[in-house]
């Protein structure tokens, strides 16, 4: 009996306790309630005045689910005390629920349980069990170096600006918001980085900081391990690392042929400008939500291209959200193969199993549905605004992806479209597929699962 529970630690635990999947859901819930009620004292804000409890709920949510959408200017409406609170919350939210709590345990002498052990483990969307309290160490050193050289380089921009003290508040803050894809920013007026647009110290080390941390810690482990060699890394690492070039150089090309000469975007600057804010734009609508440019100047075509680009998102095991690339990459393949007749789907001389492409496709699907209901509930909401479709299309996927962008303004949505995204930004952050078996019955121990049917084809297409 004990080697049998041994073998199968999800199963003893989920007769004893809560599914892991459900602790990690309630644990953000928890997370973004305490961050609720810290940003809404009256010591939180620069006036002494409590934001409210609906602004205070969105800022947590859109902190903890580093998504960036914002109800109020983070930099004019919050005090040190909640940046600080907001900062937290996004390292938190970035490196992850149970990474954090099980450094905390670490820090206390306490012992991690087998059942701390599978948390981790779903956390961290990995499948085994050893090693993982070495492997949260070296994420959370690679994190904090990563993190710390962001802010040196931003230092030497924002100090000279600022003043020290203000400088190095600033280039910490934006350097873990980068990191964690989060898109909150300091700078007031809801212009994001428009300001240093110019500056390619500033841009680049951004928009490097945003890659990084939606490569995932898996991969940068493995290419700090295997030192740049391509042949070493593992089929999951090669494929985050394709897809993610394929998409950088795609939007960056895509992002040039449509706004090139649009003067509400890049068609004022200089050409190497262009280039620089052309690649940052790419990056940014991955999940990062910082902008250069006017989000809301942008052609259709670049609003749909940024749609299907935050719709894609980060890399598994990342500070980003999304249905992630390894999810479009697997179902890419897929096609192909079948176009090609081919029986299976064999990618760097690996066979991909057949129950990851059901998934990929459960995960798409769930987010396509969760992204359409809100995209037709905002509609509804600010029907009398005048607001365009494609835009509120943007503004769901953004929420969805954790991206942060917004082509209309968040904050200049009605209430109710403000209440509606909350849960959105929860549900991205906490993944379809890992909500979607949080809210299932143990489908593993339903008899009706264990019966074979016979086959059948309905016709496709």
């Amino acid at each position: 009996m004990h080697r049998k529970h041994l073998e199968r630690p999800t199963e003893f635990i989920s007769k004893r306790s809560i599914r892991p999947e459900r602790v990690l859901a309630l644990g953000f819930l928890c997370l973004i309630l305490v961050g609720t009620i810290l940003l809404s004292m009256p010591i939180a804000a620069i006036s002494h005045r409590s934001i409210g409890l609906h602004k205070a709920l969105f800022t947590a949510t859109s902190s903890v689910c580093v998504t960036g959408l914002i109800v109020v200017d983070t930099g004019t409406t919050f005090s040190l005390f909640g940046k600080i609170v907001i900062l937290l919350l996004i390292q938190i939210g970035g490196l992850g629920l149970m990474i954090f709590a099980t450094l905390v345990m670490i820090a206390l002498g306490r012992r991690i349980s087998l059942r701390n052990r599978v948390l981790i483990r779903e956390s961290m969307n990995t499948t085994g069990l050893s090693g993982l309290i070495r492997l949260i160490k070296w994420f959370t050193l690679m994190a904090g170096v990563i993190e710390l050289i962001g802010a040196v380089i931003l230092s030497f921009r924002f100090i000279p600006i600022f003043d020290v003290g203000k400088g190095i508040l600033y280039s910490i803050f934006h350097s873990v918001s980068a990191f964690c894809n989060a898109g909150f920013d300091l700078f007031g007026g809801y212009k994001s980085v428009t300001e240093f647009r110019n500056d390619p110290v500033v841009v680049l080390t951004m928009a490097f900081l945003t890659i990084l941390g939606g490569l995932g810690f898996f991969v940068l482990l493995e290419i700090f391990q295997n030192k740049m060699r391509f042949v070493k890394f593992s089929l999951h690492t090669k494929l985050v690392l394709v897809v993610t070039a394929v998409l950088l150089v795609l939007g960056f090309v895509l992002t040039l042929a449509f706004e090139w000469t649009n003067p509400g975007t890049l068609g004022s600057m200089g050409f190497w400008e262009k280039l620089m804010n052309g690649f940052f734009q790419s990056v940014t609508l991955r999940t990062a939500g910082f902008s250069t440019i006017n989000q809301a100047e942008l052609t259709d075509s670049s609003k749909l291209i940024g749609i299907i680009f935050m719709f894609i998102g980060a890399s598994p095991a990342s500070t980003g959200g999304g249905v992630k690339t390894t999810t479009i990459g697997v179902l890419v393949l897929l096609v192909i193969s079948i176009v090609r007749a081919h029986e299976s789907v064999v990618i760097f001389g690996k066979q991909i199993a057949s129950n990851v492409f059901k998934r990929a496709l459960t995960v798409v699907l769930i987010s396509l549905f969760i992204i359409i209901v809100c995209a037709i509930s905002l509609s509804i909401s600010e029907r009398n605004s005048g607001m365009d479709m494609l835009d509120l299309l943007f503004e769901a996927t953004s929420a969805f992806g954790t991206v942060g962008l917004s082509s209309v303004g968040t904050q200049t949505l009605s209430r109710f479209s403000q209440i509606f995204i909350i849960p959105v930004m929860f549900f991205g952050r906490v993944g379809p597929l890992t909500l979607a078996f949080a809210l299932a019955n143990k489908l593993e121990h339903n008899a009706k699962n264990r019966l074979h049917y016979p086959e059948d084809k309905p016709m496709i297409g």
